[in-house]
């Protein structure tokens, strides 16, 4: 390899990121609220949230409350996020609170 001699030498060293001197941690770049990725657990967990209530599946409600969780554990935009989460929690304890507490469905006599 050939090593430089030239006078910008001298200042190419001063800004080799490889040197432990010039080194500097990185710095992710500030995304706004709308470059955010779309949040899929909040969206999963309000799409069966409404199933559970709507058809009174219990599986449905138990698995929005899981992707409730799982957004809530990956919240990156606070006011949004908590505002579809809290949303969803809403739908899916309300099919929870209706399937075993509510009148049973139509065509399903317990024995």
């Amino acid at each position: 390899m050939k090593e430089a001699t030239t006078s910008g030498g001298a200042s190419a060293g001063a800004n080799d990121p490889r040197q432990p001197t010039t080194a500097r941690p990185y710095a992710p770049p500030k995304l706004s609220s709308q470059d955010l990725p779309v949040d899929y657990a909040g969206f999963l967990a309000v799409v069966f949230g409404v199933v559970g209530v709507m058809m009174h599946y219990k599986v449905c409600s138990w698995i929005a409350i899981i992707f409730c969780a799982q957004s809530l554990a990956n919240m990156k935009n606070f006011e949004n996020d908590l505002k579809q989460l809290s949303m969803a929690f809403m739908f899916a304890v309300m099919g929870l609170v209706t399937n075993y507490f509510g009148p049973p469905r139509p065509g399903s006599a317990k024995r």
